[in-house]
């Protein structure tokens, strides 16, 4: 068991989350929960340039539209708080003041000028850039000038920058909990900007004082984050600190080619990379929830991105009290995940089949009340329907449709049959309409008339029990039959159809094929 486990998900307020966070987000939280631990959501915020409003509203929407939602954090609050770095301000200058006491770091006055000028150079004789140890006493900073000069700068209110003075010549050893050990050269390290004049710090700075302060025991985060362990690393040295357990979760990478997975995919091949839709400057990017995926099939999607329980085991439907029994770190693979939109929608499709026809219809009739409180969608309703408002009867249809659905739209489509008689048919299966078929379909008409128990079984017995005395081809009378009351060659039995919409209307329906069609 590990001791008093406290982890993360810090994501910046800077748009929509992209699925690749919310993966982050969940395996925090399964790491959380498997180890009876807390989850925190923290926002970091410190580059206000950057902020977009209503992005941390967004985020906190769609962990609790994922249903793991965060034990500390904005709004909610808990005992290491602040929960955004934009309120924890003034704690950070006192870290900063500490690292520049111990010579762990210094101020640096170099303009965006004169550091484009040096990397220019650097580059015309083929060579790369880096502020660290190899040049940083030729460099514009309290390494190179005297302490009277430094203070008379400050003051003077020139702009400046704090820099992370790097170790020469040291072997880092360090561990991650999914790729092992990992070693680096400190010589290859830039000194790393840790705060700037205007009273923020950085990312780097900021997110080891927190992650300290909060007492997180395992930072678990993306790949993209693991060129920074190693500043990481030293600056909890450099404090004198315990360094937390790492993580770096491999990347989700694109369906097609290489790379990770982007906005620009989705769009490409029709499908959500956010949870939620996300609306800017009239811009609208999809999500999961509005596309009609349940949350539970976008949680055990991403479960399964990266992560399995263990060789041998086929599993592949977890709910989230499954996963949190079973989640381990040590099998997260090391390489990236590739993203399969097709298998998305089988996840769906597998939770749709697990609901009741209770629940489905319910979730049906919520869909109809949102189309028709849509002025754009409610046009393609035909509000004349009685049975659209009919719980009943909207069950019994679903009994009969939802092994082919994918999603709570996919019933009307698949069902529009039930609720609207066809007006036009399907050209293809048009052709089954014969010379004789008028006749036949009279012949069914008045076989159907007397019938008074109208239940699938019994009317599939009195139709099957003439076709065969009459030696007549059951297509014959079947697909016509199918054609006029459903408009195409689709749907489950005939006769259940037959017994659901009633004699009434499956009696209109036959003799509106005969008209339309002969």
């Amino acid at each position: 068991m590990i001791n008093k486990v406290r982890v993360r998900f810090a994501p910046s307020p800077t748009g929509p989350l992209h699925i690749g966070g919310v993966r982050t987000a969940l395996f925090n939280y399964l790491f959380a929960k498997r180890h009876q631990g807390t989850f925190i959501l923290r926002i970091e915020d410190t580059d206000q340039n950057r902020y977009v409003e209503g992005a941390e509203k967004y985020i906190v929407e769609a962990l609790n539209w994922l249903n793991f939602p965060f034990d500390e954090g904005p709004e909610i609050g808990g005992n290491y708080g602040p929960y955004r770095q934009s309120e924890r301000k003034d704690i950070y200058k006192k870290y900063i003041d500490q690292l520049i006491t111990s010579g762990n770091a210094y101020y640096a006055f170099d303009t965006a000028e004169k550091l484009d000028f040096h990397r220019k150079e650097h580059e015309s004789k083929g060579k790369t850039f880096i502020y660290n140890w190899h040049n940083r006493l030729k460099l514009d900073n309290s390494l190179s000038l005297d302490a009277d000069e430094v203070e008379k700068r400050i003051k003077s209110g020139e702009k400046y920058v704090i820099r992370f003075k790097s170790p020469k010549n040291e072997t880092l050893v360090l561990k991650d909990m999914i790729r092992g050990e990992i070693k680096i050269d400190t010589n290859i390290l830039d000194d790393k900007v840790l705060f700037k004049s205007d009273g923020m710090p950085t990312y780097h700075l900021a997110n080891i004082v927190d992650d300290h302060l909060m007492e997180i025991s395992h930072v678990i985060r993306g790949e993209e984050w693991l060129p920074s362990m190693a500043l990481h690393v030293l600056l909890y040295k450099a404090f004198g600190w315990e360094a937390p357990e790492f993580a770096h979760l491999p990347l989700i990478l694109k369906p097609e080619g290489k790379g990770k997975l982007s906005k620009r995919d989705g769009d490409k091949l029709g499908f959500p990379v956010f949870p939620l839709e996300w609306k800017n400057n009239g811009e609208v990017s999809r999500g999961y929830r509005e596309d009609g995926y349940f949350p539970e099939a976008v949680v055990n999607m991403l479960a399964l991105l990266g992560w399995n329980e263990g060789e041998g085991s086929e599993k592949e439907i977890y709910s989230l009290e499954e996963l949190i029994k079973v989640f381990s770190l040590k099998h997260v693979s090391k390489s990236g995940a590739k993203f399969d939109p097709k298998k998305t929608v089988w996840f769906n499709h597998q939770y749709l089949q697990q609901k009741s026809d209770d629940e489905l219809a319910q979730l049906f009739s919520n869909y109809i009340l949102a189309m028709k409180t849509n002025p754009v969608l409610s046009e393609s309703l035909d509000k004349t329907s009685e049975h659209l408002e009919d719980k009943t009867f909207i069950k019994k249809v679903i009994s009969l449709i939802k092994e082919r659905a994918n999603f709570v739209s996919d019933l009307l489509h698949l069902g529009n049959y039930f609720f609207i008689a066809p007006t036009s048919y399907d050209k293809k299966s048009t052709k089954q309409w014969k010379e004789g078929t008028p006749q036949l379909m009279y012949t069914v008409i008045s076989l159907l008339k007397p019938i008074e128990d109208f239940s699938s079984s019994t009317v599939e017995a009195i139709v099957k029990e003439w076709i065969t005395s009459n030696n007549i081809g059951f297509g014959k009378v079947m697909q016509p039959l199918r054609l006029s009351l459903v408009g195409a060659m689709q749907g489950p039995h005939l006769f259940d159809i037959m017994e659901l919409i009633g004699k009434e209307e499956t009696i209109k329906r036959i003799e509106r094929a005969i008209t339309n069609l002969s």
